[in-house]
């Protein structure tokens, strides 16, 4: 299991801690809102879904409930809610899969970016390149070494095609010169089971899932994707330190049906963006090893464009597709 159900909960039972907001009885929401999320419980989606999703309900005085359904890289979520009604009361969660999709899957019965209204962003969270301690590279530079002396040979495990793992790990590959062999699980948490049993190579885990396992000595983390080192490993290097230019960051953020109503984007931002300025919130974070990263709509949905023309390229050169 990546992160154990007792932390998601204590997470967000502190959340649930902090003064409520006044709510007039008339105002949205009047009744429960569902935030679909379209990836397993205790993967950094949900966990981050689960903490925004405590924080709304006691702000906005009803129930958000977070339902995870799975399947084809959050394209079933997604499109669950696009169907449902403009109205609120049906929200999702975005993550870099949505930018991923479009090309991974070639035709999808919705488009993200028309059929979608971005509501806010909540975090930004590195992976990290980690191996099981009995691997012998100790460094990302004799990593790369082995690789190239053994092409086809390392296994790279993923979450499934186009997630974080999988997509950051490609671009690795490009920019690294080496041949690692994907295998793909259903979900990080088998793939992270593999890893600490030695059974794969190496993994690009995101920082919440693997960060318990590493600061328990039970993997060994080689590079992190980011520009620049997380505050969470300050002594793990960045990629681009060996690789110049590599530079791949996840991102969580949530989204409605297009055609909400403004005045309810712009509550739920506004809602969000409190919690991401609140001391005791950005801490559930950085326990994670992520940071808040606050965006109006409009910042969001460029965002989005610009991910979505980022990993097409990957996508198109490493010659992905769904199988």
């Amino acid at each position: 299991m990546t992160v154990l159900r007792r932390d998601i909960l204590r997470l967000a039972a502190g959340a649930s801690l902090l003064p409520l907001a006044a709510v007039r009885a008339d105002a949205y929401p009047t009744r429960s809102v569902r935030l679909l999320c379209g990836f397993a419980a205790a993967g950094v989606a949900d966990i981050t879904a689960r903490l925004i999703a405590q924080w709304l309900s006691e702000r906005l005085g009803q129930q958000f409930a977070v339902e995870n359904r799975t399947g084809a890289g959050g394209n079933i979520a997604t499109e669950l809610a696009v169907k449902a009604p403009p109205d609120g009361y049906t929200l999702t969660t975005l993550g870099v899969p949505a930018a991923v999709n479009p090309t991974l899957y070639g035709k999808l019965g919705f488009d993200y970016q028309r059929d979608l209204v971005p509501i806010a962003t909540i975090s930004r969270v590195a992976n990290v390149v980690v191996v099981h301690p009995s691997n012998p590279a100790k460094t990302l530079a004799e990593f790369i070494a082995d690789a190239k002396a053994r092409p086809g040979i390392i296994t790279m495990a993923t979450g499934g095609n186009g997630s974080t793992p999988h997509i950051f790990g490609e671009l690795f590959k490009m920019m690294a010169g080496v041949n690692l062999v994907p295998i793909a699980y259903r979900g990080g948490g088998p793939a992270l089971v593999d890893l600490l049993g030695a059974h794969v190579d190496v993994i690009f885990d995101p920082l919440p899932e693997s960060i318990g396992y590493i600061r328990g000595g039970k993997l060994r983390p080689l590079a992190i994707t980011s520009a620049t080192r997380s505050p969470a490993l300050p002594d793990v290097p960045s990629i681009g330190e060996t690789v110049p230019g590599y530079a791949a960051v996840g991102w969580q953020g949530i989204a409605a049906p297009a055609g909400t109503p403004a005045e309810i984007v712009a509550l739920l931002n506004k809602t969000v963006n409190g919690a991401l300025a609140d001391a005791t919130f950005t801490a559930r974070l950085a326990e994670l090893g992520a940071e808040p990263f606050a965006n109006s709509p409009a910042e969001f949905a460029t965002l989005l464009a610009a991910e979505t023309e980022k990993w097409s390229k990957v996508v198109k050169t490493a010659g992905l597709k769904v199988q």
